[in-house]
């Protein structure tokens, strides 16, 4: 995840009780001196470190002075920024997770959504703007990096759901669609044209479900409902009686020679399993992971390992694993968004407490790192831009201090919450 950049703090000396171990502070940092100040440069993230760092230094009154207001407007607005979002996506996330929005968004920021209509050609069609923004029109710089980590959170949830998401039609009246609504309500049930005809959107597990479910109930001649190009068992007799199981991908009988019976008991066609396993090795129906994921994290990066005697806040008896990750730029392949065009690298850093536990889970980083399961290549959360290696969904500590809300620690649940995203993609 990007931070702000260029943000200038100033630091008087004369606020510091030993101007020299100040010096020493300053050594890593962007510094210019006129005075008895200095003018610090970096990024927010950087910048919030340097001036927890001090604030931890008896000998310092106050190193929080040094954000200007003219500084707190700059950092208001490169914050506010609209990004680029397919339309489907959008309106599935607003009807069917408006409580999850809910809670990104907090009480203090807001995330609208309006049609884009910017004369941009690249931009794709059907796409809309979601714009995050503060509530009050003024905050100070530190509300400003959870306004980010809303916006991290809300590409995170979004990049999730699109990538998982599939749009079908079937033949389905007004009054079946509400009834499968309660069944499934994790599926988006619209009208067509036609009132008996309706789009359905949803996550593939659960359009497979619901397939599944309406090919048995017209097998039973209890609904007369079926996906919209598949023919109804009473014309074409494709679909039939109920001790002939259908597959949940192609809703044809399953022949017994060709029949693939997974470990959590569901049954497939051996093609058809192939196919979806090619997309992703894991069960169409309840998502148990197959095998081993890989994702498609640029060749060429590297993750080294440091350790500082320093302790994080939560592990006061413990130093610090510092990970330093480096993707460099490339061009992307096929399995990438844009094969053939140019994207840009990155260079970030997190932390571990060393610990037992923290030890473990660096193993399982590291093996997920192998697995380019770490970044992606996609749009950047901050900048906007495309073709940017990003943060995948595990989630990393790039501070030492501020809580989980910025990105730190002290925070008891983390190792436990990075254990189970790292379980889910089949690493534990």
């Amino acid at each position: 995840m990007e931070f702000l950049t260029d943000v200038t703090i100033i630091i008087d000396e004369a606020n510091y009780g030993e101007p020299g171990r100040l010096k020493e502070s300053l050594t890593s940092c962007y510094v210019e001196k006129s005075g008895s100040c200095y003018k610090v440069r970096g990024t927010f993230q950087e910048l919030e470190k340097l001036v927890f760092k001090l604030q931890q230094r008896k000998d310092f009154n106050s190193a929080t002075h040094g954000w200007t207001q003219a500084q707190t407007i700059h950092l208001a607005t490169t914050s506010v920024k609209s990004v680029t979002v397919s339309g489907v996506v959008m309106d599935y996330i607003e009807q069917i997770w408006a409580e999850k929005l809910k809670k990104i968004q907090g009480k203090c920021f807001l995330i609208e959504t309006q049609h884009d209509t910017r004369s941009v050609q690249s931009k794709p069609p059907g796409s809309v703007l979601v714009t995050l923004r503060p509530r009050c029109e003024s905050l100070h710089p530190a509300d400003m990096s959870h306004l980010d980590l809303v916006r991290q959170r809300f590409i995170s949830f979004y990049q999730r759901t699109a990538s998982d998401l599939e749009v079908t039609s079937l033949h389905l009246s007004p009054h079946d669609q509400m009834d499968l609504h309660v069944k499934f309500p994790h599926l988006l049930f619209k009208s067509g044209n036609n009132k008996n005809e309706a789009t359905v959107t949803g996550h593939f597990a659960h359009i497979a479900k619901l397939i599944m479910f309406l090919s048995q109930q017209s097998s039973n001649n209890s609904v007369d409902t079926v996906p919209a190009s598949i023919p109804s068992s009473k014309s074409s007799g494709s679909l039939q009686s109920k001790q002939n199981e259908s597959c949940p991908i192609c809703i044809e009988p399953i022949v017994s020679k060709e029949k693939n019976t997974l470990r959590c008991k569901h049954s497939f066609c051996k093609d058809c399993l192939k196919k979806a396993f090619n997309y992703k090795p894991v069960c169409p129906i309840c998502g148990q992971l197959y095998g081993i994921l890989k994702g498609i994290q640029p060749d060429g990066g590297t993750m080294n390992i440091t350790k500082d005697n320093l302790s994080l806040p939560g592990y006061e008896k413990y130093g610090t694993m510092i990970i330093h990750y480096y993707i460099p730029n490339g061009i992307q392949k096929e399995e990438h968004p844009n094969p053939g065009q140019p994207f840009q690298g990155v260079s970030r850093t997190a932390y571990l407490p060393d610990t037992s536990e923290g030890r473990a889970i660096l193993k399982l980083l590291k093996r997920a790192f192998d697995q380019r399961l770490i970044f992606t290549i996609g749009q950047s959360t901050t900048s906007g831009r495309n073709n940017m290696v990003t943060w995948n969904d595990i989630h990393h500590k790039t501070s030492t201090h501020g809580g989980p809300s910025h990105y730190g620690y002290p925070d008891p649940e983390y190792l436990s919450r990075v254990r189970e995203e790292l379980k889910v993609k089949g690493i534990e």
